[in-house]
């Protein structure tokens, strides 16, 4: 059966989309819920407005999400905590702790989950940490860690 997405559906496509799936799963889940549309010919015209408005859509949270990773790249975040004299941290600065911060930088709400770090943090010193905003952008941030 030919089916119009009406939102994007994992492995399946974006909105707009003209996809044939099995009759079953097109009526029994895509339809009711509101993920897809039967094909027709009105359809077919109406999921072209569809992927232009989500190819928009897209474009407009990648410029929005390059704005934010240079105002990103550009900030070195100051992390203070406790160490010894080795260098060693007490703790660690993890994850969640990072994107507190992050947050208070950038001015923006960045989830923890768009944090990646191979590894905690356990010394003093400049590290470097990814951000994933966007599938198609990333952000390296400076963290400096310094004794309390």
């Amino acid at each position: 059966m030919k089916i119009v997405l009406q939102r994007e559906v994992e492995k399946l496509g974006a909105p707009g989309d003209v996809v044939d799936v099995a009759d079953g799963y097109a009526r029994n889940y895509l339809v009711p819920r509101g993920f897809a549309t039967p094909a027709s010919k009105g359809g077919v015209k109406h999921a072209e407005r569809l992927r232009r408005k989500h190819q928009d859509r897209v474009q407009k949270e990648v410029v929005e999400a390059q704005a934010i990773a240079e105002r990103l790249s550009s900030v070195t975040i100051r992390v203070a905590a406790r160490a010894g004299e080795d260098g060693r941290l007490f703790g660690s600065v993890t994850v969640p702790h990072l994107a507190d911060e992050l947050q208070k930088a950038a001015g923006v709400t960045i989830d923890r989950k768009q944090v990646h770090m191979p590894e905690p943090i356990r010394s003093i010193g400049a590290h470097e940490v990814q951000v994933h905003l966007h599938p198609q952008v990333n952000a390296t941030v400076t963290v400096e860690v310094v004794p309390q």
